[in-house]
Order: structure tokens, then sequence, then C-alpha cells
């Protein structure tokens, strides 16, 4: 079994990492999509280097997928379409991905893998996102808020620490683990990394909806 993780930067795909390896499952590779005008992760807007800093804290190489901007869905089911044939010839045998319960995406990733020989796998798949979420905060996973859907939440949450404190201030109907898009996460520690990522929140910016908090490395230690 070669398996390749999708690495978003944040929470969801690191507690996948800790599980995998938890269960004895070795991963290879980490996987990630890339802004190409803007040089940050797609959906998260985390700096490259901050996502490079990540990978050699777990130890493992990362294979960045690099998407134009704009990029349209033919374009990206295309460069998608490339990366799965790259993927196949590499040994990859299953790829890993950290979502929590919602079926669209799921059938979506699967979908897209049906026919190529490569087998999904969903390790944090039908957990309890209230407990999930204390687990990892209570397990030493250590995060930020690095995007905010300001439909769902108050600006002053981007570039928050996502710890115990964070979870009892969430709003009623926000899902502690913002799956249902509320918010994304920059992992900065936990049983996943050898060393900390530490990083300062900067600017928040705000575009079309969500703010940002643009994450700066403080230092590495």
């Amino acid at each position: 079994m070669t398996i390749w993780l999708s690495w978003s930067s944040g929470k969801d795909s690191a507690w996948t990492l800790h599980r995998l390896r938890q269960e004895g499952r070795s991963v290879a590779a980490l996987f990630t999509t890339v802004n190409q005008a803007f040089d940050r992760v797609a959906m998260h807007g985390v700096r490259r280097d901050l996502l490079e800093a990540q990978a050699a804290a777990a130890g493992l190489p990362l294979v960045v997928i690099d998407l134009p901007w704009p990029c349209s869905n033919a374009d990206y089911e295309r460069i998608m379409a490339e990366f799965m044939v790259r993927a196949k010839r590499d040994g990859v045998t299953h790829m890993a991905f950290g979502d929590l319960f919602l079926e669209d995406i799921r059938a979506y990733r699967e979908k897209n893998l049906a026919g190529s020989g490569i087998a999904p796998l969903f390790p944090l798949w039908g957990l309890a996102t209230d407990k999930l979420a204390q687990d990892m905060v209570s397990g030493g996973l250590t995060a930020r808020l690095a995007t905010i859907d300001l439909a769902k939440l108050d600006r002053t949450f981007a570039g928050r620490c996502y710890d115990a404190a964070l979870l009892r201030e969430l709003p009623a109907g926000i899902d502690p683990c913002g799956e249902n898009g509320e918010f994304h996460t920059f992992v900065t520690g936990g049983p996943m990394f050898s060393r900390s990522v530490a990083v300062v929140p900067g600017e928040v910016v705000t575009r079309e909806g969500f703010a940002y908090a643009d994450l700066v490395a403080e230092s590495y230690g």
C-alpha cells in the first residue's frame, strides 16, 4: 500500500496523517493544490513557504499541483487527471482525504478516482465533529484560523488559535471542525510533526466574502 495524503495545510488533513500513522499505515507523500498567481494554497490562502515548512516537519515529500488563476473547471479536471496519471506511475495505490461528513465531496473524490487504479481512504469519515475537535485539541494539535466565511463568522476570528477557548466561543450552528466551510485552519504543531511551525497572524484581508489572516513565519523550533 502506497498512500499519498491530500494536504490542505489544515487540521483535518493533519489529523488524518496522525490517524493513519496510529493505524500503522505509512504515508509516502503529501499533495496539495497551489494558486499559481498568488503562490498560496487554494482556499486557505496559506503561503507556499509555510506549506513547505509543514511538510518538512511531517518528514514527508510534498507534491504541489500548480493551478492557474483563474482556473476553469475544464482546466482543473485536466490538471488533476494528469496528476492522477503521474501518481499511478509513481506507484500510488491509495489517496487519503480528511473529509468528515459531506457526502457530495466524498462522492466527487470517489468519482475522480474511479478507474484510475487508485483507491480512496477516508480515515476520519463519520466521526462526531464535536468530539473530534476536542480530541484534536487535547491530543496536542495546534492551529490558527487562516480563512473565515464572513457570512458565518465574525472577522475577528481570523488568525485566532484553534483551541478550547475558541471552541467554546463558536456561535450556535457553527460546526466545531468547520466542515461546512465556516473556517479553514493552518496547523502549527501536533503529534504528526517533529517540530512546530511558528507563525504570527499578519494583515487580515477581506475578499469575496471571506477574511484571510496572512500568516507569516515567525521561527521554526
